[in-house]
């Protein structure tokens, strides 16, 4: 009997994560579906559900599991009480889930109360605020591992998981990256009516236990960014505590130097970041995905403290100025080499290669702690 899988996505940045996986396993022979909610739901962020609509050979169930604003204990609770529904009726063989987001605690709460089998993909990371606290909660709930690098393998080993439950793949979305995106730089800028061709990236998220100061960052890196003199193409925050205000400051941008654009498909993201000149904010585009391209990156504030060292990769504080000035005059427009501390664009084919492994379906779902030495 096939065996039958569910990716659940909250955002256009877990997606992306989880659509190489989910295709090559639905290539493989699995049955592939997509449990869809959080902010792909949202008219604010560029109703992103149509981009997993667009995944063919696959199921897609939507559930609407917030409104703007809701507080995260709420979507919390929400999440849980519609997705408990859903695998009462459909009870998948194995649930996936991605990284450190309210909605992947959610369904990995579910999964381990209702014993379901479910991977966990990029656990055992380090970063700043409440993410760091749901991924390693998810970890916990989660029966496999499937993890970016060596380093993330021994946190998830030091949090008491058996090592043959973990598995190093890398980080998913390099496999996109690491190949022809499929369309133009010019088909994206036209598509995006980006009106430069001489850009940076900009994205940055809001930081759950900064929310009070987020206007404040904002308008400092912002500002930096203003005075410049240079030209940069904005991705819109996600919506966690603090957006808000990141949106004001947003909103009074020149729009001749800033084109902000709610969300984009992954494939003209790809090819926007092969052609940019450096990429600055707070994603975790800017510490993977850059560096594995090459392009310089600014790492602003606390949001990805510690979760990687790339040279390619330089730190400051939101209220620093001169350091981004500094940054944007020798960095703009430098190449690096390639670094491959996350992978090298193969993490699909190691993920079904791990599936395809009987013993990977045979492991009793009963919790164990394993002591390290």
């Amino acid at each position: 009997m096939t065996q039958t899988l569910l990716f659940v996505t909250g955002t256009r940045a877990d997606f992306g994560k989880l659509e190489p996986l989910a295709a090559a396993a639905r290539d493989a022979g699995f049955s592939v579906g997509f449990f869809v909610t959080g902010m792909h739901m949202l008219d604010r962020y560029g109703l992103t559900k149509l981009e997993v609509h667009r995944t063919p050979g696959v199921t897609v169930h939507e559930y609407l599991n917030q409104r703007p604003g809701d507080a995260q204990d709420i979507i919390l609770a929400k999440t849980v009480t519609g997705f408990s529904d859903y695998v009462a009726e459909h009870r998948p063989d194995l649930i996936v889930v991605h990284g450190d987001r309210v909605e992947a605690l959610a369904t990995a709460l579910v999964a381990a109360t209702n014993y379901i089998r479910s991977a966990h993909v990029e656990g055992g990371e380090v970063s700043g605020t409440i993410d760091e606290v749901f991924r390693h909660c998810n970890t916990k709930l989660a029966s496999h591992h499937f993890v970016s690098s060596q380093q993330a393998a021994r946190r998830v080993m030091a949090l008491g998981e058996p090592e043959e439950t973990i598995h190093v793949i890398g980080s998913p979305e390099l496999d996109f990256h690491s190949q022809p995106s499929g369309v133009g730089i010019a088909a994206v800028r036209a598509h995006y009516a980006i009106p430069f061709d001489d850009y940076g990236i900009c994205v940055f998220h809001p930081v759950t236990s900064e929310a009070e100061t987020m206007g404040a960052q904002a308008r400092a890196l912002y500002g930096a960014l203003a005075a410049s003199g240079r030209n940069f193409v904005l991705i819109a925050p996600n919506n966690d505590p603090g957006s808000e205000a990141i949106f004001q400051v947003i909103d009074a941008l020149p729009r001749d130097r800033f084109r902000v654009i709610p969300s984009m498909r992954f494939a003209h993201f790809s090819e926007l970041m092969k052609n940019a000149k450096c990429m600055v904010g707070n994603s975790s585009a800017g510490v993977r995905e850059a560096p594995f391209l090459g392009l310089p990156s600014l790492d602003v504030g606390t949001r990805q403290t510690n979760r990687a060292d790339a040279p390619s990769i330089r730190a400051v504080d939101a209220g620093d100025a001169a350091g981004i000035s500094d940054f944007l005059k020798t960095e703009w427009g430098r190449s690096h080499p390639r670094h491959t501390g996350f992978g090298e664009g193969r993490a699909a084919d190691r993920f079904v290669q791990v599936l395809r492994d009987p013993a990977f379906w045979s492991r009793s779902l009963q919790k164990e702690f394993r002591d390290i030495g």
